[in-house]
């Protein structure tokens, strides 16, 4: 009965720190949104918003590392189970630079300030947060699901992010070449599309964690990538 008893409360506390993960990404991806309409629209309020929501997910990550910690030191995993608390902590890791990078492009508003360089290139970098907020709920959905055959083929979706990035990086790059008055915000921007492309990263590490966390192997590291500039400079 104790050991039943014992590995029915070890369930407990990881589906407790699952539950913490699940809301990081959730709080994560709305982050990522909600920052980059803010500094499309020049909303102020929202950067207050994306900026009181990291300070949230910072207290979330905390909360992960202290359950873990617990965990570890109470139960003593091994194998598989060790695998889950480890890579726990190192998701909430993860999740919480996402937020970093979501508080940073909200800051960058008040930066930016021309409202009319914001909309001309909106489309642009919605499509990348759209990207980005899609692949982060994703990667949690299939972590929480346990849906490992699936992992990879969104592992590898972090593609059409950096492909965003490229046209992006061009039509700021062209915009700025029109126009050199544009050049300071126009850099903001980029610096902000940048920082939609790291978080594209960070959603990769997320989903090769939960693959060898849910099967003890390790993704293959060679994934596909399209040079887009030679792409581009072949016609093709």
């Amino acid at each position: 009965m104790m050991g039943e008893h014992t590995v029915k409360s070890f369930d407990e506390d990881l589906e407790a720190v699952d539950k913490l993960i699940r809301d990081m990404g959730w709080l994560a991806a709305d982050m990522v949104e909600r920052a980059t309409k803010a500094m499309v629209n020049t909303d102020l309020d929202a950067v207050n918003r994306v900026i009181k929501d990291d300070l949230d997910l910072d207290e979330m990550q905390r909360a992960v590392d202290d359950s873990a910690v617990t965990l570890i030191a109470k139960r003593q995993p091994m194998a598989q189970d060790l695998r889950a608390v480890v890579g726990a902590i190192r998701m909430a890791s993860d999740l919480e630079r996402i937020g970093d990078l979501a508080k940073n492009i909200s800051k960058r508003v008040r930066a930016v300030g021309d409202v009319a360089a914001s909309r001309d290139l909106a489309h642009g970098l919605q499509h990348m947060a759209q990207l980005a907020r899609d692949q982060v709920n994703g990667v949690i959905d299939l972590y929480i699901a346990r849906k490992a055959d699936q992992l990879e083929a969104l592992r590898d979706r972090d593609e059409e992010i950096d492909v965003a990035y490229t046209a992006v990086f061009r039509e700021l790059l062209t915009y700025m070449m029109e126009d050199p008055r544009k050049i300071t915000s126009c850099t903001h921007l980029l610096f902000c599309a940048k920082n939609l492309e790291r978080i594209g990263d960070h959603v990769t590490n997320i989903a090769e964690n939960a693959y060898y966390m849910i099967t003890g192997h390790q993704l293959s590291a060679k994934r596909p990538k399209r040079d887009e500039f030679a792409r581009g400079d072949n016609g093709n």
